[in-house]
């Protein structure tokens, strides 16, 4: 199924074309009708010779009008560009030429209508010069004109001739499995309550689908779905569709939102672009200008931010942030439209590259203006890269999502960027390289990112040379960029050879710890201490005051002592043989008390309660009151 789309001045002749070639009059609205011109979208339809049945948006082509023949002139297949005989162009054909350019409309042919005003064949070739030269260098410079006359039906026949030519070389709509209607219309009906309608792309609606309206982050489910007043199961891409909603209100609903399924799509305020500025444009494009953004059938102010000019100059493109004043749903390569509201001109249009940028750019950045470019290229490959090249890791289904490429051509692209050794996955290996949790970043991205852990690691062990390594909460608040994915960075780079790591800390693997004769002596002097008081060993505070804290420390990471609570330390092998001396007990008695267990070793009441303190943390016994009993089955080790 395709769209088509009339464009032209006002009163040239359009609706009464359309109503030629349907027997349908768009001009639904009785101020249309009572005026004799058309004020908003009107819809019909139509079979062409072939057989193949098509939708038909007649846009209003007065210049009061432009905004709302934006909302329906973007999600057209083929241009029907109407030029009347006996006036020949006149100031909306131009613009509306203008605005098909920018849009990138991919076909269209040229009606010049009402012939049968015009007796003079001279004149007649005169407009059709005027004609070719007005559309050359834009989107209809091959476009073929076809004289008709609505009125005595002559050419007619031809002209859906034509449309039946350029629609076997039309593609169909691309179905990504991401539907997108733009609401253009928005009423009910008695009986079945809010209807919408619009221009389907990217994907098929069934019905009874659940399916959100964004922004405005509503849920409906599909009651009906309807194309050309005939129900439909199920709606393609490229077809004129009317929604019967249930769950959401008109009051709820306005032209410009978009209906989808849920939980892909979402809005934004600010936006990257390419952008053009129109050579008939009246004065240069200045920074920050305040201006009026089309996309879809969506409408809103906004300020244009020049990313790589102080300004354009009429004919100039440029690169640009676009802040906008209300959200909007778009999603990469979507052509838009930018116009001033006074005085009521068209400036240019473009294409989005990034609709959700992570921040304000700021002016005149290489590294900015790279990203943009890649993006723009199109290429698969080219976009992912350029998407990674915003200096963040994404996971790879928000990279796939937002390169809004068919999902399996975007996997192929990825697949390809891996095997060329330019991204790198993290959490991806092992179990299939492509899983949407998974992260990604381009290898230079994580050359710099593993510079940054060595680095840190490096100042870690000059400062601390005892330490085995630099804990890893400490190292994750170091370098904040890896986020979510830490942990499968830091296990890729051991994989790598880069780090060594525990549950608990990281060092480099040239890290080593060395003790100098006085600490080695120091050392075994301390231990000798706990092998002689096994059961009243010297306390924290004193082990630290002969040590100091960073040999205490390296005592601990090497386990020989072990802290039991703030300022009780025992011999680890002393922990073990007490543990095993514990259990054994417990199990011939069932309980025990911090008394008794004082009793057992011959010790005071402080190591006796900070050994069961760190029992019950190991979890080896259980506080029940004022005793302690077995937690589950402890094996007796004594054998």
């Amino acid at each position: 199924m395709f769209v088509i789309g009339t464009a032209g001045h006002v009163d040239h002749g359009k609706s009464t074309l359309v109503r030629a070639l349907t027997g349908i009059n768009p001009d639904r609205l009785r101020e249309e009708q009572e005026r004799e011109m058309t004020i908003d979208l009107g819809f019909a339809w139509l079979t062409l010779p072939s057989g193949r049945e098509v939708s038909i948006v007649d846009v209003p082509g007065h210049e009061d009008f432009i905004k709302n023949m934006l909302a329906g002139i973007g999600g057209i297949d083929v241009a029907l560009f109407v030029v009347a005989a006996d006036e020949s162009v006149m100031p909306q054909t131009r613009e509306h030429l203008a605005i098909l350019d920018l849009l990138g409309i991919p076909r269209g042919v040229i009606a010049l209508t009402k012939i049968d005003l015009v007796e003079d064949p001279e004149w007649l070739e005169l407009v059709q010069e005027e004609i070719r030269d007005q559309v050359k260098g834009t989107v209809l410079e091959k476009a073929a004109i076809v004289p008709v006359s609505a009125v005595t039906g002559e050419g007619l026949s031809d002209l859906l001739a034509e449309l039946d030519r350029l629609l076997d070389q039309a593609r169909p709509r691309a179905d990504c499995g991401r539907p997108r209607l733009g609401i253009d219309r928005v009423f009910t009906i008695s009986g079945f309550g809010t209807v919408v309608t619009g221009t389907l792309i990217d994907g098929r609606l069934r019905v009874g689908d659940e399916v959100e309206i964004v922004p405005g982050e509503l849920r409906a489910r599909i009651r009906g779905l309807q194309t050309h007043k005939v129900k439909v199961d199920e709606a393609l891409p490229g077809t004129r569709v009317a929604i019967n909603l249930s769950g959401v209100s008109v009051d709820d609903l306005w032209r410009g939102q978009v209906v989808t399924y849920p939980g892909w799509l979402r809005p934004t305020v600010l936006l990257d672009a390419r952008f053009h500025l129109l050579a008939s444009a009246p004065w240069s494009l200045k920074h920050n200008a305040a201006v009026e953004f089309f996309v879809g059938s969506a409408r809103t102010g906004a300020h244009v931010r020049l990313l790589d000019a102080e300004e354009l100059r009429p004919g100039q493109d440029g690169w640009v942030q676009f802040r906008l004043n209300s959200p909007i749903a778009v999603v990469r390569g979507d052509r838009f439209i930018v116009r001033l509201a006074s005085p009521s001109i068209t400036l240019g249009g473009g294409e989005v590259v990034q609709p959700h940028p992570r921040r304000r750019h700021k002016r005149f950045r290489p590294e900015v203006l790279a990203y943009l470019e890649e993006l723009a290229q199109g290429t698969p490959v080219a976009v992912l890269r350029g998407l990674l090249r915003q200096g963040r890791i994404m996971s790879v289904g928000e990279l796939l999502w937002e390169s809004n490429l068919p999902e399996e051509q975007a996997r192929r692209a990825l697949e390809e960027l891996v095997d060329r050794g330019e991204v790198v996955l993290l959490g991806g290996s092992g179990q299939g390289p492509l899983r949407k949790e998974a992260g990604a970043l381009l290898q230079s991205e994580w050359a710099e990112l593993v510079e940054r852990v060595k680095r840190a690691l490096q100042e870690y062990h000059q400062r601390y040379p005892l330490r085995w390594g630099m804990p890893r909460e400490e190292l994750r608040s170091r370098v904040r960029k890896l986020g979510s994915f830490f942990n499968v960075a830091l296990a890729r780079a051991e994989e790598e050879g880069v780090l060594l790591c525990t549950e608990t800390s990281v060092r480099l693997p040239e890290h080593e710890v060395r003790l100098s004769t006085e600490q080695e002596q120091a050392v075994a002097q301390v231990l000798a201490k706990f092998r002689d008081s096994p059961f009243t060993p010297p306390t924290f505070s004193q082990v630290e005051e002969r040590l100091g804290g960073e040999l205490l420390q390296y005592l601990l990471e090497e386990g020989k002592l072990v802290k039991v609570s703030d300022n009780v330390l025992f011999d680890a092998e002393t922990l073990m043989a007490m543990r095993r001396r514990l259990v054994s007990y417990l199990q011939e008695h069932g309980q025990v008390t911090v008394a008794q267990v004082r009793d057992l070793f011959r010790t005071s009441r402080r190591y006796a309660l900070g050994f069961l303190e760190y029992m019950d943390r190991s979890r080896v016994t259980k506080r029940l009151g004022d005793i302690r009993v077995l937690r589950g089955e402890q094996k007796d080790d004594r054998t």
